[in-house]
């Protein structure tokens, strides 16, 4: 009898306490759930296994990449359904047990064991399935030492050039792009920001710029053709090196233009004029935030801005509650954290910077992921080529459901301008926000 899918409606929703959102077709041929919805579909018994085991998040998380678990319909319209039951649950009240432990709980009680006994005779038995390959095994030691940030930023920047230039066209700009209008194409958006970012600074010929987290280099080259300045950018991914490098040389900006692999608290050839930070912070740690900050005000001379583009968390009650989110931190960025905007300003004042700016551009990363994950459906049969069939379903599932946190609200990216005010409190810096919209 194929009723695989409705026994698996039946055990979420005692899971859940509530109507699942979505239809489930499971591989027995049989659905079941509400009418219209996009369908959840369970391409095999493995897929029920991984999320028995694993109950929550992750367990579905490790479906989708191992290619056990697939939508069909509207992904957008499935993970904003599915986000009820996951990132937008209220925190436990204190002394409550956390979700993960809840579902335990439910799966223990007697009417629950019976049908889950009900849904392994149709899964087989067997221990719980190895997670797939591109997921992070365990790390040793303290996060943030230079050794496991190494390993960290390979393991998301060093899987090919290739795949990167195919998600991000061709800006090889992976941040927040700015919009003018719905006529604005993504190259034009991404040129918008990085432009922004220059004029926020002041940069102009003979000035000095560091960028922090180069990336492929979009930035430095950006600054030295528009700007005359003389750019550094540092990265450790050794792949982002050799292609930012290319394009330097490219672009005939040798004599402007040095990329270099090395962590940016090893830069010691400071003073810079300005100094930018675009979606590299997110990668820090909240322990290490005021060493970062105190570093960066280090290498600026008297008078000189920082831009820190960071992604942003909304604040927590209890902020000793925070838990980096386990998709992201096993396939996406290991060792990843946000900090609510607040925290940033705090921490950047902490190391000695007056805080002259802060501008919210949440929605415009919503659309820049949309932009991103229907450059990857495009040319998918490719992407899968270059990076293996798991790699790609990470990030179509990443950037899909990054870009409906952003339109939610639950996270924001902010621009904060910042300047070491010489000892006489002056500085250089652009006095409105009228000279760098202008």
């Amino acid at each position: 009898m194929a009723d695989a899918a409705p026994r698996i409606i039946d055990l979420a929703e005692n899971v859940l306490s509530r109507p699942f959102p979505l239809r489930v077709r499971a591989w027995d041929g049989s659905e079941a759930g509400p009418p219209g919805a996009p369908a959840l579909v369970l391409r095999r018994r493995r897929a029920l296994r991984r999320i028995l085991w694993r109950p929550g998040e992750l367990g579905l998380a490790r479906a989708w990449v191992a290619g056990d678990l697939t939508v069909e319909g509207d992904l957008y319209e499935a993970l904003d359904r599915l986000s009820g039951l996951f990132w937008e649950r209220p925190e436990p009240a204190a002394g409550a047990p956390s979700g993960a432990r809840h579902a335990l709980e439910v799966l223990r009680r007697p009417a629950t064991y019976r049908l889950v006994r009900s849904v392994l005779a149709l899964t087989g038995p067997g221990l719980p399935p190895a997670p797939p390959p591109e997921e992070v095994g365990p790390r040793s030691g303290p996060a943030h030492t230079r050794r496991r940030d190494r390993a960290a930023i390979s393991h998301h920047y060093d899987v090919g050039n290739d795949f990167y230039a195919l998600v991000l066209g061709p800006s090889m700009v992976y941040s927040c792009a700015v919009w003018a209008d719905e006529g604005t194409t993504l190259e034009q958006a991404q040129t918008a920001k990085l432009d922004l970012v220059c004029r926020k600074l002041g940069l102009r010929e003979g000035r000095r710029l560091l960028d922090v987290g180069c990336g492929w280099g979009s930035m430095v080259i950006h600054a030295a053709e528009h700007y005359g300045v003389r750019a550094t950018g540092v990265t450790l991914s050794v792949e982002q090196a050799e292609f930012a490098r290319k394009r330097v040389a490219e672009a005939g900006l040798d004599d402007l233009v040095e990329i270099r692999v090395q962590d940016y608290r090893d830069v010691a050839d400071g003073p810079f004029d300005a100094i930018s930070s675009i979606g590299m912070a997110e990668h820090v740690g909240s322990e290490r935030y005021l060493e970062y900050a105190r570093i960066l005000h280090g290498l600026l001379r008297p008078g000189g801005g920082l831009l820190n583009h960071q992604i942003a968390r909304r604040p927590l009650g209890d902020e000793a509650a925070y838990r980096v989110d386990e998709f992201i931190d096993r396939y996406v960025f290991p060792d990843g954290e946000l900090a609510p905007v607040g925290a940033t300003v705090s921490r950047l004042e902490e190391a000695g910077f007056e805080v002259r700016d802060v501008e919210a551009l949440r929605e415009h990363y919503g659309r820049t992921l949309r932009a991103w994950v229907t450059n990857l459906e495009e040319n998918w049969r490719q992407a899968v080529r270059l990076v293996a069939p798991g790699r790609a379903r990470v990030w179509q599932l990443y950037m899909a459901a990054s870009a409906l946190a952003f339109e939610r609200n639950r996270i924001g990216v902010n621009q904060v301008l910042a300047v070491r005010t010489a000892e006489d409190g002056g500085s250089e810096m652009p006095r409105t926000r009228s000279d760098w919209l202008s």
